[in-house]
Parts: structure tokens; sequence; C-alpha cells
């Protein structure tokens, strides 16, 4: 009696297991059917003849075994067949030939078949919860899901769906400036779904592009009714971005709406990057003057590009190369970014600033006294001549290089003597 107890209670366990992982009754009924008759061709050779009943509304199962009524000297396969007497003790009617359906008390077949029988289910189950939770979230990849955090460890954070699914958030997916405490609510987009060897993994990140665009899509109104498209994005994750939009009808200002009245739009996105500065310019495919706005707020001069190498020269005056690259070269490293272009950035020499005879020398002819990594160092900052470093200020050199204070006053002195020479 016990183990008929211990067997019927399979149910109600797989029945709470229902409640908790949201599994529909049909796919209940038909794993715990799977599970019996995957015990029953174990111990017999084959379940074919069996027939296995589940009811889920009384929770409880029956097992009923089919076999052919043969002489008591021709019997053969005790599984298959039924001898002619032990038939006629359960009707005298039977003869050789018939078919004998009768129950089978599955607790009869022993203890090691209801631990099978469980084992089964378990393994069964894992299956079932793994498939489900690939199923659900390969259809959210590139959609914003909010979680609670539960687990922070150095590589990862492990966060928790409302269903009690695991979430993971890389280091490298997380916004450098990001900050959460167990038991917080974090939002992400799933960026994939791994699913190596059958066991899901659902990755989140919160520095991808999508992220912000999908951020963007839930504040205006006019990107996802389809009135305003976003074209280009490049991120910084935590520090700055440049979003392109474009607009469907001429009467909508893209890059307004976008913004909202007095930032109302744009700053609840800004607080969930962590104050990530983020600047909306209108798309064109005017490659020019995509490269103007993409480096706004700097004024360009002229651009000279080669769109076989998809390379631009840009020239600014002295006054706007700082801007044009940036805090840490940001600026000019989303633009290229966003238009695809490779930019180099010059200064462009004032007429009259200068006697007319006065000449400029470029920083490469300086690489026997100044190191060269030195020199490289200033020009990705868009400043290639000695009068161009002696004229731009030693503090903005110090910062946009990243370079020392001894080393910039080591090259401002070589420069000044090559020109007192």
């Amino acid at each position: 009696m016990a183990k008929k107890e211990e067997t019927v209670s399979l149910i109600d366990t797989f029945a709470e297991f229902k409640e908790l992982k949201n599994i529909d009754r049909t796919t209940m009924v038909s794993v715990l059917e799977e599970s019996f008759r995957s015990v029953i061709a174990k111990m017999f050779g084959t379940d074919e003849n069996y027939d296995v009943i589940v009811n889920p509304d009384k929770g409880d199962f029956e097992i009923w075994r089919n076999r052919e009524v043969v002489a008591d000297e021709d019997l053969q396969d005790s599984n298959r067949q039924i001898p002619l007497s032990e038939a006629q003790k359960i009707d005298t009617s039977y003869e050789v030939g018939e078919e004998v359906t009768d129950e089978v008390n599955f607790a009869k077949f022993g203890r090691r078949a209801i631990l099978n029988l469980r084992q089964t289910l378990a393994s069964k189950i894992l299956e079932l919860e793994k498939d489900s939770l690939y199923s659900k979230y390969i259809d959210k990849v590139g959609t914003v899901v909010s979680a609670e955090v539960y687990q922070i460890w150095k590589k990862e954070m492990l966060l928790i769906d409302d269903e009690g699914n695991e979430l993971l958030l890389p280091k490298n997916e997380q916004i450098p400036t990001d900050f959460y405490r167990k038991g917080e609510t974090a939002r992400a987009v799933v960026a994939r779904v791994d699913n190596k060897n059958n066991n899901p993994k659902i990755i989140l990140s919160r520095t991808s592009p999508l992220f912000l665009q999908r951020l963007f899509e839930m504040e205006v109104p006019e990107i996802n009714d389809g009135l305003i498209t976003i074209k280009r994005i490049a991120r910084i994750p935590g520090e700055r971005a440049k979003i392109a939009v474009e607009s469907y009808d001429d009467r909508i200002d893209p890059v307004g709406a976008c913004v909202g009245v007095k930032g109302s739009r744009i700053h609840g996105i800004v607080r969930e990057l962590r104050n990530e500065n983020i600047d909306v310019i209108n798309y064109t495919t005017n490659i020019q003057l995509f490269i103007q706005r993409a480096l706004s707020p700097a004024k360009i001069s002229s651009i000279k590009l080669n769109e076989e190498e998809h390379k631009a020269e840009v020239f600014l005056r002295p006054e706007e190369v700082s801007l044009a690259i940036g805090k840490n070269g940001a600026n000019i490293k989303l633009a290229s970014m966003l238009t695809e272009f490779t930019i180099d950035v010059f200064r462009e020499l004032e007429t009259g600033s200068a006697d007319p005879g006065e000449e400029d020398i470029y920083l490469d002819e300086f690489r026997d006294e100044i190191d060269g990594w030195v020199i490289d160092a200033i020009k990705g900052i868009g400043i290639d001549t000695a009068r161009a470093v002696l004229d731009a200020p030693r503090e903005m050199l110090i910062e946009k290089a990243d370079l020392e204070e001894e080393t910039i006053d080591d090259v401002l002195n070589i420069l000044r003597k090559e020109f007192e020479n």
C-alpha cells in the first residue's frame, strides 16, 4: 500500500511542478505517459502491448496490459501471452487466440521500477524546462526585459525573471558605471541565447546599441509608429552616444521628437544609461553633410572625401579642433563609427596669422628627437604640425593626447628651439 501511495504521489509532484514552471496540461500528460512507457520497456523489452491512461483531474493513472490467450504448454512470453488456465480464472469464457486485458498495479513492479520512474520523470522534466526556457527567450532576442538582481559576481551578474528563470548579465555587457544591489530591478536587452549541450543560457546586454534603440522606441511614440526611423547608432557605453534619425513626414522634426520638450523624452534614457551623453542628429545620404553633422558641435571648414577607402580628411579652425576630437577622442571616434568613415582631423592654418614667409614643419620630421609613440599620440588628436602643437593650449595637449606634463613640456621645448634656430 505504501508503494501504491508512493507511486501516485509522483503525479502530485508533477502537478506542483506544472504550477511552478508554467508547463501546459497536455505536455504534462504526455511526459507522464512517456515516462511510464520508458520504464515498462526497460523491464519487459517492449511497451507495445500496454495502455497507459493518465487522469490529471483525479490525480491518478491506470496501466492496462494486453495479452494473447495460449494453451498452457505453448506459453513462451509471459509478458505478451497468458496461459488458458489463468485466463479462465478471470473469465471462464476465454478461449485460445482471444485477447485478455487486465489492469497492472505499478507498485508490484518493485521499488527499483518506482525509482527508475522517478529518475526518468526528473530527466524529462529537466529537458522540458530547458526547451521551454529556450523557446521563450529565443523569441525575445532583441527585446528589453526587466529582472531582479539575485547574485553579483566578479565577471557577471545573475538575474531572475518573474517566472524564476535565470538570466546572465556579463561584466562586459554592463555599463562601466552600473552599480546594482541584490533585490534591485535591472533592465537590459536580450542579446542572445546560447544553447550548448541543450543547456540554454540567456545573455543580456546594457552596452549594445540595440538597447539604446529599444529605449528610444519605448520613449518616442513616433519611432514606435514608424514615422521616425533610427538609421544608425554609435555608442561608447556610459560616456557618449550618437544616434542618426530620419522622418518620413516633413511635418515632423525627428531630432526634436526624440529629445522632447525641454529634453523630457531623452532624460529618462540618459538616466537609464548612467548619464550617457546622447547626441541626436538628422540622417542624410549626403556623406559630407552627414560627417559634418556627426562631428557636431565642431564646425567644419572643409572636407576631402575618399569614398572608395571610406576615408575623410576634415579641416577645421584651430579653436574647433578640440571640439571635433572631444574628451578622450570620444567625439571623433563616435563620428567615425556613425558615418562608417575613417575621419582624420586637420588644423586649418589661418591666413594672416603668421608672416607670409613663415614655414611649418610636420611632426614626423622630429622623430629623431621625439619618441615615435609621443608623435603618434599627438597626431591621434588631429594635430600633425609643429606650429599647430605650439598654438594649442598646453592643458589640452596633456588631456587629449593622454601624455605626462613633462613629456609635453619636452616636446614644446624641442619645437620652440627649432623655430628659434
